[in-house]
């Protein structure tokens, strides 16, 4: 058994980062870092238009000033925006600002964002010229301010235009950002996330992938409102002085095309739903992977047929790992050392695991036993949200229990097994039952209704509702359907639909959702 694998029965020992990675109070001191040390490099890209690393520092501190006449600091700022130079931009001018910034999904339903915005409470919500209709009606009920970044509004062109302004600092223990999750309701909770806790998962990152400085490539095509495309667009390649690559939308020939054109030595990945859409598109063979050295894939498991092809292809090992809402990196496997797939790998530096058992949380589970994984590390959320509740519910004694349910093989590696709560992840979004369940109950035609996942070949899971109608009533799958389309995002539209004539219930009368997932 090796240092780098584990140290007792339980708890696995962290890789070390190298001494060569810095040290930064802030990911936005890395920033201006990198604007010092090589200003005409290579910073960041969308579509056409790419930005020096001085002409990127530049423009976050030219949008930083604009927002601090907002008196922000220690307030919240929403970005509703796609993928681009200009949600980057807005992002990192908000932490830079002292603001906590919350990235939100601009395809949601106007169901599904007005509650977020409600939590958020934001001083200022920043958007593109498409959204800005929406945005001002929300502001007027929230008192909130919108400014607009990009075409029809405060352009990138405008900001590197003005006379140059010095880069605000921020302080490490600032609130900078807030992903949203599902709570135990299956309503969305914030995660708070603070300066300090995004260097950390730095030096999680440096320490199972050790990337080089200041030459790699990063092509990313998550959306910066989630957590992995927000660290693999903003923090990471800003840490590493890569050259940053963001696509405005997952479109695979366009990715494929991506790849030879800007020479990407990173491919930042995603779910196994990514990988097949690309394996899948009729470019795949003739693409010219020869500067891949590394892809990475998480939210969802990768088969390993997949992986396989993948890397004959490709000749680019494919590494899995795990992260979360709350914090992350947690495990991968390790770009130098031993891959095993199937399983999530090691723990990233900094961070300490344990396997303890369901019922009480405190048991620690020996080598190879089940249990619920709790985590403990200076990247994970300080709390939820306007959520005290459920933040003493999820983390306890310093640990943050994941409702995973996984073990450690002798080596150390980490495998996940089933999860402790029903959430069902889509292609690597989280979706959570209860929600899909309430919206259904609103239905005027639908007595009671259970939503569950099931396996899919292409999304890793897929939803599938079951629905008892109410005496004469009439409802079709079809109608059903175009419902559910109007209040939800994409992601979360049931693939499935059955309609039955009773839901089955335990002895307590609950519904019995394992009885109904031995239906499918």
């Amino acid at each position: 058994m090796s240092d780098s694998a584990v140290a007792t029965a339980s708890r696995v020992v962290k890789p070390t980062r190298d001494p060569i990675y810095p040290d930064y109070p802030t990911i936005v001191h890395a920033l201006a870092a990198a604007a010092t040390l090589n200003p005409a490099a290579p910073g960041l890209a969308s579509l056409d238009r790419e930005l020096t690393y001085g002409d990127y520092a530049q423009a976050v501190a030219a949008l930083a000033h604009d927002f601090a006449r907002y008196d922000v600091a220690g307030e919240r700022i929403a970005v509703v925006m796609r993928n681009g130079v200009e949600m980057v931009v807005a992002c990192f001018a908000a932490m830079a600002v002292r603001a906590q910034v919350a990235p939100l999904n601009p395809m949601y339903t106007d169901r599904e964002l007005e509650p977020l915005l409600r939590d958020v409470a934001p001083r200022l919500i920043v958007c593109d010229a498409e959204f800005a209709e929406r945005a001002r009606a929300y502001a007027t009920t929230l008192g909130a301010e919108v400014i607009i970044v990009g075409p029809d509004g405060v352009s990138v062109d405008d900001l590197l235009a003005r006379p140059k302004a010095e880069l605000p600092l921020p302080r490490p223990d600032d609130l900078c950002a807030m992903f949203f999750t599902g709570g135990t309701t299956g309503f969305p909770k914030g995660a708070n996330h603070v300066h300090s806790g995004l260097m950390a998962y730095c030096y999680g990152v440096a320490s199972i992938w050790p990337f080089g400085l200041g030459t790699e490539r990063v092509l990313n095509v998550a959306p910066l409102f989630h957590i992995w495309g927000f660290c693999f667009t903003l923090v990471a390649p800003v840490y590493f002085r890569a050259f940053m690559d963001i696509m405005p939308a997952y479109k695979p020939a366009a990715v494929l095309e991506e790849f030879q054109k800007r020479r990407i030595t990173i491919f930042a990945g995603g779910p196994a739903a990514l990988y097949m859409g690309l394996r899948a598109n009729e470019n795949y063979a003739a693409t010219d992977f020869s500067s891949l050295t590394v892809c990475l894939s998480g939210g969802a498991p990768c088969p390993e047929e997949l992986i396989r092809n993948w890397e004959a292809v490709t000749g680019c090992v494919l590494l899995e790992g795990w992260g979360m809402s709350e914090g992350a990196p947690i495990h991968s496997n390790p770009l130098k050392g031993i891959r095993k797939i199937g399983s999530v790998g090691i723990c990233a530096a900094g961070t300490d695991a344990e396997i303890v058992d369901i019922e009480t949380g405190t048991k620690v589970m020996p080598t190879g036993e089940r249990g619920e994984i709790r985590l403990r590390g200076a990247q994970f959320t300080t709390s939820y949200r306007n959520r005290p509740e459920e933040t003493a519910q999820t983390i306890r004694d310093g640990w943050l229990y994941t409702g995973d349910i996984g073990y450690y093989d002798e080596d150390g590696y980490c495998y996940l097994v089933d999860r402790k709560k029903e959430m069902i992840i889509v292609g690597g979004y989280n979706v959570y039952p209860r929600e899909i369940d309430e919206l259904l109950f609103k239905h005027p035609a639908i007595l009671e209704a259970a939503t569950i996942g099931v396996p899919d070949a292409f999304s890793g899971e897929a939803i599938k509702v079951f629905v008892v109608l109410k005496p004469g009533a009439s409802l079709t799958a079809e109608q059903l359907a175009e419902y559910c389309k109007t209040n939800l995002v994409k992601y979360k539209l049931p693939k499935h639909i059955e309609f039955i004539d009773a839901l089955p219930r335990s002895g307590v009368g609950k519904i019995n959702k394992l009885l109904l997932k031995a239906r499918t």
